[in-house]
């Protein structure tokens, strides 16, 4: 007689690794207003134009990249059916994430007072749980601020000064 694996079963194996690299290349943003994305993102943020292009269709593609980062950012017309300004929670890791704060406000930008967790692992949903100021232990992963662009998107700044192993 076979029997079926029961959840904890399957939860507890570790299976292997898979064998080809998986890298976090895209991330695609919805916005409602292209030009307005492209001068946040580029402008404001100064965040590298690394393309910006119209198809005979209407499809409209722009691509930038956060200094630093090997990951970009589209968005466009007709890219995603998602709506715009519905996502939350995309993570910036930053090595100093008063002084990225005080860079953004600089350049105009509506940043959240830095923060840390109160369970001290990973921030809540919306506000909850936030303490104002920063990891009082100084921890990597443990301080954030948020800010969002022209649609709402939700970013976090996460502060890493110190990568845990095998990142």
């Amino acid at each position: 007689m076979t029997t079926t694996p029961s959840i904890a079963d399957t939860t507890t194996a570790t299976p292997p690794p898979l064998a080809a690299e998986l890298r976090l290349e895209v991330v695609v943003v919805p916005v409602s207003d292209v030009d307005a994305a492209k001068g946040f993102y580029a402008s404001t943020l100064g965040w590298r134009l690394d393309a910006d292009f119209t198809a005979a269709d209407g499809l409209t593609v722009v691509q930038v990249t956060p200094p630093g980062s090997p990951a970009a950012v589209i968005f466009g017309t007709g890219i995603t059916s998602t709506a715009p300004g519905t996502l939350d929670g995309l993570l910036l890791a930053v090595a100093d994430v008063a002084r990225t704060r005080e860079d953004l406000l600089a350049r105009g930008v509506r940043v959240s007072e830095v923060f840390h967790d109160g369970g001290g692992v990973f921030h809540h949903a919306d506000d909850e749980g936030r303490v104002p100021g920063p990891d009082p232990q100084g921890r990597s992963y443990s301080s954030w601020a948020s800010f969002e662009d022209p649609d709402g998107n939700r970013w976090y700044l996460q502060q890493v000064h110190e990568r845990r192993p095998g990142r």
